[in-house]
């Protein structure tokens, strides 16, 4: 028999990194009971036959607990490096001269090999090219014909393959390597509830990207490039989430333009209806500490007072040594943050102006009338999922409960703001409609006997995009009687 596990007592979603710390299926569980409502698999590191398990043993929380699970899938992205070092490493002095070239020779603290042609073909005299997570800064002083020139404008030591970031310039380089495209294919066949692209710098990226998905899964963007940030709304029109990679975005730009742009970022996604991941060195000390510091927490709120739709732990929970209590101080810090009597406003600082569609005419309504009669909840009955993002888009001060035939919808509202999915079977007439309706919220836990609850659906009933029915019903609490479940 599963076990039965109520809502969660808070709207914001918490995405879990898997890692060495947390790859077993008692980890998983233990990550989930603590309030983990998806899980990130790195496709950075490790083979595809070591998270064929990983898959596993999160979807047989699936029918242990009686809810649907959401993986997504991160793929790596184009990630420049420099070559080889004779000696492994090397001091780069401020002020010296430094050359890039194509030369596969191992280097030295004069050159080394840059192997990729693109950047060659994109570079210009003046641009930055920062070095190791921006630890060493080079400034290019001439260009030749497979060889960049540069300055040393911030030194230090160099060691074999590390990372190189190119802010000022947008590199002609596809979002998905011969890599990427293995571990789509891979994270595909496993069911991919959503695949996250990395280091997106147009809108044709994720055109190219959601080609090959083709449907299969749901595809997040995720902004860690000034190049992204200049056409972000381009590329929120074509994605279904996005992610503020403050990791790499507090690379390419000074880290005190990071926090204005992550506000930038959410309150955008949130206006476009697009759910939102603020991501990166959320509660880092807790990698080797069992608290965060308290400026990790204050952090943390911030993304839920600005109405993010999830935050996520990164190495915390995938390789540091308290991966279940990093995930439990996320879902504390959030219950803290949302019984805040002034979250409920700041959250509406940013204001979503409905399209002009019948859909997102009632969600809007459902918001308002719920307050207005003191709704217990709001249940929505919808194929696609996309009746659940226009009344999450609305931040409703009441839980959201989602009923779905289709199970991948169902997963894929683990990223979704207060969204409490369910699979359930399909309804033909209003008169089941309602019934199903009450049933579940009773069943779940969303509400009970004597309150309201408000129903959407569209009419014809498994009809996508046909959303045109609100519905106030009062609980009575006969509805379970002879519900086995």
């Amino acid at each position: 028999m599963p076990i039965q596990i109520a809502p969660r007592s808070r709207k914001v979603r918490v995405l879990a990194t898997l890692g060495p710390a947390s790859n077993s299926p008692e980890m998983i569980r233990k990550l989930f009971v603590a309030g983990a409502d998806a899980f990130r698999i790195n496709m950075s590191h490790g083979a595809h036959a070591d998270k064929a398990p990983v898959i596993a043993a999160i979807r047989a929380l699936e029918k242990e607990f009686s809810r649907p699970t959401t993986i997504l899938f991160d793929l790596q992205g184009p990630k420049l490096r420099v070559g080889k070092f004779a000696d492994g490493v090397v001091t780069l002095r401020t002020g010296d001269r430094f050359i890039l070239d194509r030369d596969s020779t191992p280097g030295d603290a004069t050159r080394v090999e840059l192997p990729h042609s693109e950047i060659f073909e994109a570079l210009e005299v003046g641009a930055r090219l920062l070095l190791d997570d921006g630890k060493l800064v080079l400034r290019v002083t001439a260009m030749e014909e497979g060889q960049v020139e540069t300055k040393v404008e911030v030194g230090g030591a160099l060691s074999n393959h590390k990372g190189l970031n190119v802010p000022d310039v947008v590199v002609p380089m596809a979002a998905l390597t011969p890599k990427d495209r293995a571990d789509l294919d891979f994270a595909l066949d496993q069911g991919a509830d959503w695949i996250a692209l990395s280091f997106v710098q147009r809108p044709e990226d994720v055109a190219e990207a959601r080609r090959l998905i083709g449907g299969k899964a749901a595809l997040l963007a995720k902004i860690e490039k000034p190049a992204a940030v200049d056409r972000l709304e381009e590329i929120l029109e074509l994605a279904d989430a996005v992610m503020v990679a403050r990791g790499d975005l507090g690379v390419e730009l000074p880290p005190q333009n990071v926090p204005p742009l992550q506000k930038r970022i959410v309150e955008t996604a949130r206006r476009l209806g697009r759910p939102v991941v603020v991501a990166t060195q959320m509660l880092e000390s807790m990698i080797q500490a069992p608290t965060p510091t308290r400026a990790e927490v204050s952090d943390v709120a911030t993304a839920i007072y600005d109405g993010a739709d999830a935050i996520m732990l990164s190495a915390e929970s995938a390789a540091g040594s308290w991966p279940a209590e990093s995930v439990a101080m996320m879902d504390s810090i959030a219950v803290t943050v949302e019984g805040d009597p002034g979250y409920a406003a700041r959250i509406h600082f940013t204001e979503t102006v409905p399209d002009a569609t019948t859909a997102d005419a009632l969600a809007a309504a459902a918001g308002d009338i719920a307050r207005t009669v003191s709704a217990a909840a709001i249940i929505c009955f919808t194929l696609s999922g996309s009746t659940a993002r226009r009344i999450a888009r609305e931040r409703p001060s009441v839980p959201l409960l989602v009923l779905t035939p289709k199970e991948e919808t169902a997963r894929r509202m683990g990223l979704l703001w207060g969204a409490h999915a369910v699979r359930t079977e399909d309804i033909a007439s209003v008169e089941e409609m309602v019934a199903k309706a009450k049933r579940m919220a009773l069943h779940h836990g969303i509400a009970k006997a004597g309150e309201r609850i408000i129903i959407m659906a569209g009419v014809p009933f498994a009809t996508p995009g046909s959303t045109n029915m609100l519905h106030v019903q009062r609980l009575t609490g006969q509805e379970l009687d002879g519900y086995t479940g």
